[in-house]
């Protein structure tokens, strides 16, 4: 499925000129500043055969929606979230290595950004988020994401335990991020294939969730802070899973 993405400054716009120069609609440029970046920046789109369309700090900041756009502002012709079909397609795919990452209801764009930028990192296959309730590809998401808004299949569902459940039917083992589980993330083998699936901000999973795990994990606290932000959790969750991974392919 495709869709229409804007992409705001000049970090967001270096990455999709790295990652998908050709899915590049559009571009917006303040012709009225002549920065290094913006100057390479325009220099690139030149050679990609992409003619930016000088604009106004006004329209620049209508375009951007209220975010800090740093004179460059893209549209893209890129993936928009993919449906259940599309993930029941790439499930099909599964391996021993498989791993997948799942969001209950995460609404803060800023953690959805870095959680696709981390999963990018680690290779994780996609990111299932849920219908309701939650972000979706937003232009703040992308612009976090630094470009894995663009790597990272997204795949939003409207049901996540019948979408946990079809995972389990394709031999994927379901772990949840819980703060009062009795084990430990560092005692657990995450040699195997598998969805993390981490709760919203505040909340955690949600009951029914957390039910469809086939096991819950927590992150050892030393300090008095009782919780991590969602984005730093999830990247401290994946980061073990890949750790484990390569050390047992040594």
């Amino acid at each position: 499925m495709k869709g229409r993405r804007r992409v705001v400054g000049l970090h967001a716009a270096e990455a999709a000129l790295n990652n998908t120069p050709d899915q590049i609609v559009n571009v917006w440029l303040d012709d009225k500043r002549e920065d290094r970046r913006l100057t390479e920046l325009r220099q690139t789109l030149m050679h990609w055969g992409i003619v930016p369309q000088p604009a106004l700090r006004k329209k620049l900041d209508a375009l951007a929606e209220g975010l800090n756009h740093q004179g460059i502002v893209m549209e893209l012709n890129a993936p928009a979230e993919r449906d259940e079909n599309d993930l029941r397609a790439a499930l099909e795919q599964t391996t021993s290595r498989s791993l997948y990452l799942a969001l209950d209801q995460v609404q803060d764009p800023h953690n959805l950004g870095a959680c696709l930028r981390t999963a990018d990192a680690v290779g994780v296959a996609g990111v299932i988020i849920t219908r309701d309730q939650s972000v979706g590809l937003t232009p703040t998401v992308a612009r976090v994401a630094s470009g894995a808004a663009e790597t990272v299949p997204v795949y939003q569902v409207t049901n996540l335990v019948r979408t946990l459940t079809l995972c389990k039917e394709r031999g994927l083992w379901i772990m949840g991020a819980a703060g009062e589980s009795a084990r430990s993330l560092y005692e657990t083998d995450l040699n195997l294939p598998l969805v993390l699936v981490v709760g919203a901000e505040g909340k955690g999973l949600r009951r029914l969730t957390r039910d469809h795990c086939d096991f819950l994990v927590r992150i050892p606290m030393q300090g008095q802070v009782q919780s991590l932000n969602l984005s730093v959790a999830t990247g401290i969750l994946l980061y073990e899973t890949l750790r484990q991974r390569l050390s047992s392919s040594n």
